[in-house]
């Protein structure tokens, strides 16, 4: 996929490099040892096999304040000097605590009341549970995600079968965890949805759990989940290179199961299914619909004034025009047929009358800069839309103009 136009921010201060990594050391739960499993809000579903950001630090703040004050130095996590190697050594410690804090809570309906109120966080105790087990399982984490790195290299689909079955499948809290945190670094999950149906003889999601590998479908399901939040499209500003690329992670881990599991009618995965696509869907929709209009008011010369580019509505028309190639890869795991032909066809018409336009008017005043700088964007856009060959036609087109002129 090419690289989306970017603009020139205003300039912000830099902060330092300690600084930055104090800023980071705060923000990170745990001081990163949880990091392969942890998802960011949205979390539609919460499941087993990941946790929420926002939770681990909630859980974090919790082990820190009143757990254990007199083993983790708050003033040393707030400026960043408590590091993972500091709390390795304590973790024995800060598990007991925090299984002794949970079982005590569970008999007392107001000391859980108050530990939702100072969490913000409803399904805290649920949440901690989670991190509890990513924690005991924290050595275990990084050599999943290894796991994960191995299979895109992996050509040996029988290797593949015995590597999948060497995952903990006995404990399926331990395989979720593991399976999320290797389902994160690989490239092409279909490759182990197909493996999982050849192991299990079916390929029916009751079957492929029975033999174990519930917890795969439930960590791609996560992984599917967590990219919604790189899907915030508003404003001609937005992160549309980001986006592209969720959509298309997203598309590849729902096609990975849409595309080869049988999923009962009304089942749990069926239902996340759903919602996460309508989900990613309806974030979509409304950048689609703008298109069109972005594209014409940023090929139009202005009716008053000097004739400029607005360079915020190029971006935005540039950037549009990204996404709906994007959407067109992705069309099969998304929720948009109707807005999006009409967005595809409406762009493309739109597109071939500036281009027109723009050509005659080059044609007229070949030294006009602004209408050459509105056709080459044009021209980007069209390289984009149709194909690499046509851009190449205009551009000779355009080559043509200005030596006729």
């Amino acid at each position: 996929m090419n690289q989306p136009a970017t603009s020139i921010p205003v300039a912000t201060p830099t902060p330092s490099r300690p600084e930055a990594e104090a800023n980071a050391s705060v923000c990170r739960p745990f001081c990163g040892l949880i990091d392969p499993v942890l998802v960011n809000e949205p979390v539609l579903f919460p499941l087993g096999s990941s946790v929420s950001v926002e939770a681990a630090r909630g859980a974090w703040v919790w082990v820190v304040r009143d757990l254990c004050s007199d083993l983790i130095s708050a003033d040393g996590v707030a400026n960043g000097n408590f590091a993972a190697t500091d709390l390795e050594p304590l973790m024995p410690e800060v598990l007991a605590r925090m299984k002794a804090a949970l079982e005590k809570i569970d008999g007392d309906t107001e000391a859980m009341r108050r530990l939702r109120a100072q969490s913000g966080r409803e399904n805290f105790r649920d949440e901690a549970s989670v991190v509890m087990a990513a924690l005991r399982a924290r050595a275990l984490l990084p050599k999943a995600q290894g796991f994960g790195r191995a299979i895109n290299t992996m050509s040996d689909e029988a290797a593949l079968g015995v590597a999948l079955q060497s995952m903990p499948l006995q404990d399926p809290k331990l395989a979720g965890l593991m399976f999320h945190a290797a389902i994160g670094q690989v490239a092409n999950p279909t490759r182990l949805v197909t493996a999982v149906i050849k192991l299990s003889g079916n390929a029916s999601e009751q079957v492929i759990a029975r033999n174990g590998f519930g917890p795969l479908i439930e960590a791609i399901l996560g992984q599917a989940q967590n990219q919604l939040k790189n899907l915030q499209l508003g404003g001609p500003f937005a992160d549309i290179d980001m986006a592209c690329r969720s959509l298309d992670r997203f598309h590849r881990l729902v096609r990975s199961l849409t595309g080869y599991i049988e999923f009962a009618r009304g089942s749990r995965s069926t239902q996340m299914l759903s919602t996460i696509t309508k989900m990613v869907s309806d974030r979509v929709e409304p950048r689609l619909k703008e298109v069109v209009t972005d594209l014409n008011q940023a090929m139009r010369r202005p009716r008053e004034g000097t004739d400029r580019i607005d360079n915020d509505r190029l971006l935005g028309a540039i950037n549009g025009v990204y996404l709906l190639s994007a959407v067109r890869d992705c069309r099969d795991s998304l929720a948009l047929n109707a807005v999006f032909d009409q967005a595809w066809s409406q762009t493309g018409q739109a597109l071939e009358l500036h281009i027109q336009r723009n050509l005659d008017l080059l044609r007229q005043d070949p030294d006009d800069a602004v209408t050459g700088e509105r056709l080459n964007a044009a021209i980007k856009m069209a390289e984009i839309r149709f194909n690499p060959e046509y851009a190449d036609t205009l551009k000779r087109a355009r080559a043509a103009a200005e030596r006729r002129a």
